[in-house]
C-alpha cells in the first residue's frame, strides 16, 4: 500500500530545548526519525515544522519538509495543515510518527498503516504492547488502552485499566493465569487524510481534557480506533536529557 509518514517537529520543548535538533552521533534527532521512517514501506517521510532551523537541518540530509504555522494548538492541527500543503487526497493514508522516536521500528509503521487499510470501519489506527510490571500499570505517565474482541479501542487512560477487582496488588496476567495482560499505548497513529483534516475541528471532549489524551476526542465523537498489538516494546523515545544520552549510547 502507499502511505505518507508525517513527522511533526517544533523547537518549543520545556524539558529538552531544541529537541528536534538534538545531536545523535552527528545527525539531528528529527532526521534520525525520518531515516527510520524511510526504512518502512512509506512512499515518503515528511517533517512538518514551523522552524526554519529544522527545515535547514533536514535539507542538509535530504529529508523532505513542509513549513506549517507556528500557532497550532496541537500536533493534529499541524498534521492537518501538512495534508493541505502536500495536496493529499481524502482517501490517502497518513502515519503520524513522533519526532522524538529515533529508534522507531519501521515494521511497526507498516503494521499501523496496513491495519487502517484493513479496517474500513475505523477512522484511525494505533499500536499497543503488553505491560510487564505493576509499576508500569500504575504509572500515570504510561498510557493504557483496553480493547474489544476485534482489537478496537474501548478507552485510553493514564489510570490502571482494566481494574482487576479480585487481584489487587497482583500482576494477575502472569504465572499462567490465562488472563490478558494490560496494554501500554504506543503513540503512533494512522489516519485517512480526510479524517485528519476534520479532526482538529471536532470540539474537545471532556474526557480528553480530564485525561490530557487527544485520542479520546475521536472516541467521544463516535469514531473508532483499530489497535495493532506489537510483540515488543518500541525503542526508547526522548523526553529528557537523560533519555537523549541513553539513545546516543545505542547509536555508538
Amino acid at each position: 500500500m502507499s502511505f505518507t509518514v508525517l513527522i511533526p517537529a517544533r523547537l518549543a520543548s520545556t524539558r529538552l530545548p531544541n529537541k528536534p535538533l538534538a545531536d545523535i552521533v552527528g545527525v539531528p534527532m528529527v532526521v534520525r526519525v525520518a531515516q527510520r521512517a524511510l526504512l518502512s514501506s512509506a512512499s515518503r517521510a515528511v517533517v512538518a515544522t514551523d522552524s526554519q532551523q529544522v527545515m535547514d537541518a533536514c535539507a542538509s540530509f535530504g529529508v523532505a519538509t513542509v513549513r506549517t504555522r507556528a500557532d497550532h494548538a496541537s500536533g493534529s492541527d499541524r498534521l492537518a495543515e501538512a495534508c493541505e500543503l502536500l495536496g493529499l487526497e481524502d482517501s490517502e493514508y497518513v502515519v503520524n510518527v513522533q519526532g522524538d522516536e529515533p529508534l522507531i521500528d519501521p515494521a511497526l509503521i507498516d503494521a499501523v498503516a496496513n491495519l487502517l487499510q484493513q479496517r474500513g470501519d475505523c477512522a484511525m489506527s494505533t499500536a499497543a504492547h503488553a505491560i510487564d510490571t505493576l509499576e508500569d500499570l500504575r504509572n500515570p505517565n504510561i498510557v493504557k488502552v483496553v480493547l474489544d474482541a476485534r482489537h478496537t479501542a474501548l478507552y485510553f487512560s493514564r489510570s490502571a485499566i482494566p481494574a482487576a477487582r479480585d487481584h489487587a496488588n497482583q500482576a494477575w496476567w502472569q504465572g499462567g493465569s490465562g488472563l490478558p495482560a494490560p496494554l501500554r499505548h504506543v503513540g503512533i497513529y494512522g489516519y485517512r487524510a480526510g479524517f485528519l483534516r476534520q479532526f482538529p475541528a471536532l470540539p474537545q471532549a471532556p474526557l480528553e481534557q480530564l485525561e490530557s489524551l487527544e485520542q479520546l476526542r475521536a472516541l467521544w465523537h463516535g469514531h473508532r480506533i483499530a489497535v495493532h498489538i506489537s510483540a515488543h516494546a518500541p525503542g526508547p523515545g526522548v523526553d529528557t536529557p537523560e533519555d537523549l544520552e541513553r539513545v546516543r549510547a545505542m547509536f555508538l
